[in-house]
């Protein structure tokens, strides 16, 4: 029977050491934010990594509080009796470095001046992040990941962990993921940045945290949700509604779908900082599996296990043409791969929204590779 893992705690590890990024460039010390559900097994070979999404953090599973009302960004998939069952699996999710939940980031303090990083943060590429993620699990004694299982910049992560860790990962699940960034979606990041660029309050990445750049940030929000859905998701959710609190000749009325963007793009100022916002951007745009390999072919030769990868039919920011190249190339270099393209009209939302339409593939996938 499904339950919650209950009440649980973020916690946070201090490494004193400096890590190269790949720009060459010395970040350190490092915080890393992390949760954990479930048990370690005796010889530490049950140990599944969930990697978060964009804005996401360390809190997949579970409540930090009687009071809350919202579990964790990945529970329906985390605890007792679901697909990563915590009475099989030790799950470990951590907040990348660059956000500003909890792991090194723009807000942080920069021991250089004392002072918080703000612009003068390096910029990131997604192997940086998983590179700190192994600082991290090399803590915990973990050496054997069981699985790296994520969606979108998740999906980014678990690759990455195969490629450049192959000796530790024994398989990986890229959900709604690509083997590089489109033209397309930097082009939405690149409006998303100007948003915030236009905003005076902005000043230049120096503004004060209690006064941030809010209706940029709100605007930067917007076209990300705009892109997370689908035209087949705003009919089903809003149609062509008028928001009944306006009337239709108002000049400032608003059809529902302004309505959500809107209230989404405010309650995100409040929970996000801009600066984080626009370096964990500029990483997704900088994504690319062949980065200091001669081509993506010979990147995806370093990927020996076995590998599940989802795509969803109303995805237009990372279409399933995206991830077929990928798996395309996988299946031409004989690699254990498996695909599967599922039918949704929920866009690149489709792997939070509807995670029962993949699941039973997940599970079938872990109980093999066991």
């Amino acid at each position: 029977m499904e339950q919650s893992v209950g009440l649980v705690t973020t916690k946070q590890l201090n490494i004193n050491t400096e890590l190269r990024l790949e720009s060459g460039r010395l970040l350190g010390p490092l915080t890393i934010a992390y949760e954990t559900y479930g048990t370690l097994n005796r010889d530490g070979s049950n140990v599944i990594l969930a990697t978060h999404a964009w804005t996401g953090d360390a809190h997949a599973a579970g409540y930090h509080t009687p009071e809350d009302r919202k579990p964790g960004w990945w529970d329906n998939m985390i605890g007792p009796g679901k697909v990563l069952d915590t009475d099989r699996y030790f799950v470990i999710c951590s907040n990348t470095i660059g956000s500003c939940k909890g792991s090194t980031g723009p807000t942080s303090i920069n021991p250089r001046s004392g002072k918080p990083y703000r612009l003068k943060f390096p910029v990131l590429m997604i192997r940086d992040m998983v590179r700190a993620q192994k600082l991290l699990l090399d803590h915990l004694g973990i050496g054997s990941l069981k699985a790296v299982i994520g969606g979108s910049m998740g999906a980014m992560q678990a690759v990455e962990w195969a490629i450049h860790y192959p000796d530790m990962v024994r398989s990986i699940v890229p959900i709604a993921g690509t083997g590089r960034t489109s033209p397309m979606a930097i082009a939405l990041n690149a409006l998303a940045r100007q948003a915030i660029y236009n905003d005076p309050l902005w000043k230049k990445g120096n503004y004060p945290i209690e006064h941030p750049p809010g209706d940029g940030l709100a605007l930067a929000r917007a076209v990300g949700h705009i892109s997370f859905l689908s035209d087949a998701s705003m009919w089903l959710k809003f149609d062509r509604r008028f928001s009944v609190r306006d009337g239709m000749f108002d000049f400032f009325g608003q059809f529902e779908i302004e309505r959500y963007l809107e209230y989404n793009g405010g309650t995100f100022v409040e929970r996000f900082d801009t600066n984080s916002f626009l370096y964990l951007a500029k990483a997704l745009d900088l994504y690319d599996i062949a980065w200091n390999f001669d081509s993506p072919s010979d990147a995806l030769s370093h990927l020996h296990c076995p590998s599940l990868w989802f795509a969803f039919t109303s995805d237009w920011l990372y279409p399933p043409q995206q991830t077929e190249e990928v798996v395309n190339e996988l299946q031409r270099q004989h690699k254990p791969v498996e695909y599967h393209c599922i039918p949704s009209d929920y866009g690149h939302d489709s792997f939070l929204v509807e995670p029962e339409k993949f699941i039973p593939l997940l599970q079938n996938f872990l109980d093999r590779i066991e």
